[in-house]
């Protein structure tokens, strides 16, 4: 069984920039789709990005298109979600996933 493992969470101002890493353990990765999603205080877990197992095929949420990118090296096993321009409304714990695996998350918070 997979587990997941996120990092690069943090405090950052309006306008910055964080890189969160998705680190994978028990398995390979490189032939799933991976995600990651986000829970908000107060609201229900939200679909931010997806990547397919080859890096080739993305989406967004529309709330994050255009200032966040996936990637993902399977070579290390591991996913990435650059985050830019970040927003207040961005604030919230970031969880990667595969299938219905995620991790403990890391928490992104954008002061105002």
């Amino acid at each position: 069984q997979v587990q997941l493992v996120e990092s690069g969470g943090g405090l950052v101002q309006a306008g910055g920039s964080l890189r969160l890493s998705c680190t994978a353990s028990g398995r390979t990765i490189s032939r799933y789709e991976m995600s990651w999603f986000r829970r908000a205080p107060g609201k229900e877990r939200e679909f931010v990005a997806g990547i397919n197992w080859s890096g080739g095929s993305t989406r967004y949420a529309d709330s994050v298109k255009g200032r966040f990118t996936i990637s993902r090296d399977n070579a290390k096993n591991t996913v990435y979600l650059q985050m830019n321009s970040l927003k207040p409304e961005d604030t919230a714990v970031y969880y990667c996933a595969q299938g219905a695996t995620s991790g403990q998350g890391t928490q992104v918070t954008v002061s105002s």
